[in-house]
């Protein structure tokens, strides 16, 4: 009897060795973090996106709006709860992207920011307004899944203006999230132009350690979708040592 009992410790030790040079291979291998990021759009490819990050097992940061989707409805409708509440599971990040992601123009004397749609409506948010255009993202966010936003932001474009600045500080958004040159991965520009092989080598020609990596759930404009290399990216990037961190993990 005691001999089964001392060959299961060894069998113990050993697994236990091994986990712990397998995990310490995988961090030794990780030269360096980047960030992926993700705005929302369309929504058409989110899941299949979403089955790409947990292929690869890497967590990104979301950056929401309310945006028309494909299938017709907005992508923060309660119709998204699953697809949100499954990607809060797998421990990804979530900035706020604005209510209706409008742009944000210029300041307004004396204490307004201009706030512009697509097709040229203009809104003067004052501090509350603006507030209110943000705390919609969160509270639409938390209804869904039970948890609150992170304390990131990103306006839609990455505009934005030293008033809007410190609005979104004074309403519990602190750090404005841009993208790194490199890292502007092109899923929105014509595909006549930008080809995918074209976008895919340079991404992993150029993007460097600490780079900010930024895409979209569907582009409505680009007729070659981008978002199927991302496969490749990720793979490509990790073959370079590269190892993936969302922004709320206190990098970038």
């Amino acid at each position: 009897m005691a001999s089964i009992f001392e060959a299961m410790r060894r069998a113990s030790s050993l697994l236990l060795c091994a986990g712990l040079f397998v995990a310490g291979s995988a961090y030794a291998a990780c030269k360096a973090r980047v960030y992926l990021t993700l705005d929302t759009g369309h929504m058409e490819p989110a899941q299949a996106i979403a089955d790409i990050l947990r292929k690869h097992d890497v967590r990104a940061t979301f950056f929401l709006a309310d945006e028309p989707t494909k299938r017709g409805d907005r992508s923060l409708a309660p119709a998204w709860s699953a697809f949100w509440r499954a990607r809060v599971a797998e421990g990804h990040a979530f900035g706020n992207h604005t209510w209706r992601h409008w742009y944000l123009r210029r300041d307004v004397e004396p204490d307004k920011v201009a706030y512009i749609s697509r097709d040229g409506q203009t809104e003067l948010l004052d501090r509350a307004a603006f507030c209110a255009e943000l705390a919609r993202v969160d509270d639409a966010f938390r209804q869904m899944t039970g948890r609150g936003l992170d304390p990131i932001w990103r306006a839609p474009g990455g505009r934005t203006t030293p008033r809007s600045l410190e609005f979104a500080r004074g309403c519990g958004y602190p750090r404005h999230v841009h993208w790194s040159e490199a890292g502007f991965l092109g899923d929105e520009l014509p595909s006549e132009r930008y080809p995918n092989d074209k976008l895919l080598q340079r991404a992993l020609a150029t993007i460097k350690p600490g780079d900010i990596l930024m895409m979209h759930l569907g582009i409505w404009s680009r007729k070659d979708p981008f978002w199927p290399q991302l496969d490749s990216l990720i793979a490509g990037l990790k073959a370079r040592g590269m190892c993936f961190a969302t922004l709320a993990e206190g990098g970038a």
